[in-house]
């Protein structure tokens, strides 16, 4: 802490205050309180708070980036730079070797090379990354196992996953556009984003294509995108549209402008929530490219002229994270009149730790980004080793729920295999905790299918190993899991 709020925290675990004038210089010299200097505090009925406490208002305000030797005569103004996060980011072993070789043994830098040649996803870190993570225990490091795969931690992908276990391509009426809900769609302009996360949902499509996996992707192209808007201009139910990609980070400004231009010129469009990882990985960004923040802000204010809202939908998984660069960037799109609400994904090693959820959550709420969804990890290929049971998801947010205001407390989803959408992580029909199936129904979506989550094998019990060791117990543990659930003879949404 670097604030009133450190001495505070000391102050009252030496000495419990009587009155405002007790307080340390910081509190209670403000200007609103000096009058107040003789009144009494009332008795506290909760214990005085340590500073672990509040370790969520701490932001790293160092130069840590110079801890990585190629960076260590690189000052704050040119790190901040987009250009320079860009051109120096690590798109591969050999230029990750080069960056950190010093840092790490020769050891784990094989064992990545053998974890990106099997990877779904191609790598891009950026330099703002790789200051954070700690490279005296990168196995252990929240920021690496997200972004840098190792071969010796993989494990089998579940038999019942598919590489678009979200089916997101059946539901597009023309290649970029998604329209499962109602009144919703996804809007898929580019297929580039300032880093590739290893657990990206869209690995069928978005960073290029690997040696594991071919891909058409979705470049910028103006024919796709005026058949996107041809399509949401003719379907007067669909008020909120979602810009994502790929990363909508990467548009020029001048792109982010045409776009935003054309939905809010469609009638019914009440809602666009632009998508973006952008400000976990490289906050600067929003501070000096100001010609995307100048036309993001632009675009937001002529939203709300119409009585429409537009606003920023971002990424946050650790407090690893966020430094003092992450709240001057949040706090200036706050000042401007941004509304930004953050969605989670529940991650093996980075935030499946209640108090880690809870410090995060308190953190993106003191620089004013809303805690939105925490999402329980899609069935991506190549990632098992990610995934988090059910169970222990739903336990991660009884506990996270009622440490902050109800409005900052971000709800639990599963978006389910087959494409049923997101539904709250507790409303199953039915889960076995032995099996790791847990089924859901999705009546908005489509009221006759049952669609089904599997928790990933190696967490199961032995009874739960064994019977998927078996693969002709697999259409026998669906069928139970139905029957229990009281859908049997369900259709069911495949992955």
């Amino acid at each position: 802490m670097t604030n009133p709020d450190r001495a505070l925290a000391q102050h009252q675990e030496t000495d419990e205050p009587r009155t405002i004038a007790d307080l340390p210089e910081a509190v209670a010299g403000r200007p609103a309180l000096q009058p107040l200097a003789d009144v009494p505090i009332p008795a506290p009925t909760k214990e005085a708070v340590d500073e672990d406490d509040l370790v969520h208002r701490d932001f790293d305000d160092t130069p840590f980036w110079q801890r990585i030797p190629a960076f260590a005569d690189v000052d704050r103004g040119t790190f901040l730079q987009t250009s320079f996060q860009l051109r120096h980011g690590v798109t591969g072993a050999a230029e990750l070797r080069e960056l950190v070789g010093p840092l790490v043994d020769e050891a784990f830098l094989a064992d990545v090379e053998r974890g990106l040649a099997e990877a779904p996803m191609n790598v891009r870190v950026t330099p703002y990354l790789l200051g954070l993570i700690d490279w005296d225990d990168p196995y252990g490091d929240p920021i690496r196992i997200q972004f840098l795969p190792v071969a010796s931690t993989r494990r089998p992908d579940h038999p019942r996953l598919a590489l678009d276990s979200l089916h997101e391509q059946e539901d597009s009426p023309t290649p970029g556009l998604v329209h499962r809900y109602p009144d919703k769609a996804l809007f898929l302009p580019l297929d580039v984003c300032p880093v590739y996360c290893r657990f990206c949902t869209r690995s069928y499509a978005v960073g290029g294509s690997t040696g594991t996996v071919a891909k058409d992707g979705y470049k910028p192209a103006d024919r796709r995108w005026q058949a996107a808007f041809a399509y949401l201009a003719a379907r007067p139910e669909i008020e909120d549209v979602v810009v994502s990609g790929g990363d909508a980070y990467m548009l020029p400004a001048r792109r982010l402008r045409e776009i935003l231009t054309v939905l809010l010129d469609i009638p019914h469009i009440r809602r666009v929530r632009i998508a973006t990882k952008g400000p976990a990985v490289m906050p600067m960004k929003i501070l000096t490219d100001t010609a995307w923040t100048d036309t993001l802000c632009a675009l937001v204010d002529a939203g709300r002229a119409r009585g429409k809202e537009v606003c920023l939908h971002t990424h946050f998984n650790c407090m690893e994270e966020i430094t003092a660069i992450s709240r001057e960037a949040m706090d200036l799109l706050f000042r401007r009149g941004v509304t930004v609400r953050n969605q989670s994904v529940l991650i093996r090693g980075v935030n499946d730790d209640a108090d880690r959820m809870a410090n995060l959550v308190r953190q993106l709420s003191w620089m004013n980004v809303q805690p939105y969804y925490v999402y329980q990890h899609d069935m991506v290929k190549g990632v098992e080793e990610l995934r988090t049971r059910l169970e222990d998801s739903m336990e991660i947010e009884r506990r996270v729920r009622g440490v902050t205001a109800g409005f900052n407390t971000p709800t639990f989803v599963t978006d389910v295999p087959g494409g049923g959408g997101k539904r709250d992580l507790h409303s199953f029909e039915f889960y076995d905790e032995i099996t790791g199936v847990s089924v859901y129904r999705s009546p908005a979506v489509d009221p006759d299918k049952a669609y089904l989550y599997f928790d990933p094998i190696g967490l199961l019990p032995d009874a739960g190993r064994e019977r998927w060791a078996r693969p002709a117990e697999h259409a026998r543990i669906v069928k139970e899991a139905l029957l229990a659930a009281g859908l049997p003879g369900r259709r069911v949404a495949t992955a």
